[in-house]
């Protein structure tokens, strides 16, 4: 059976700090690189103050400070977005308010690909972008 996007976020996963196994992007191989859970993300995002945004890599930059190392998973970080506004999305569709969702609108523009896989489409992330007065 699949399982729903909140319990992807709420299943316990292994995180931790371990060296990058290869270069790509902006990680450099054998950097220490944080592999964040999908709850370490969800409450990160939680923590941005309305009309704040802050971009994936500049989310990156931070959760690794927090974290003690140079750099964090730029794959797990994609898989893990999805997974933090898919819920959010859930959790609207069960009644929850806006303001109790994990605001990844604040993260995820219209252009970014995360962005593009969402199964509710990016109007939702453009309207509360406009509402807080972030740029689409």
């Amino acid at each position: 059976m699949v399982k729903s996007w909140n319990e992807r976020l709420n299943t316990p996963g292994i995180n931790g700090v371990k060296p990058t196994p290869r270069t790509i992007g902006d990680v450099v191989e054998g950097q220490p690189m944080l592999v964040p859970t999908a709850r370490q993300v969800d409450d990160f995002i939680r923590s941005l103050p309305n009309g704040v945004e802050m971009d994936v890599r500049a989310l990156r930059t931070a959760l690794a400070i927090e974290h003690g190392v140079q750099v964090t998973c730029p794959v797990t970080i994609g898989y893990h977005l999805r997974t933090v506004a898919e819920a959010a999305n859930e959790d609207l569709e069960r009644g929850m308010e806006l303001s109790a969702i994990a605001p990844f609108w604040r993260v995820l523009d219209t252009n970014a690909p995360t962005t593009k896989k969402l199964s509710f489409g990016a109007e939702f992330v453009a309207a509360q972008r406009k509402r807080e007065g972030l740029k689409p």
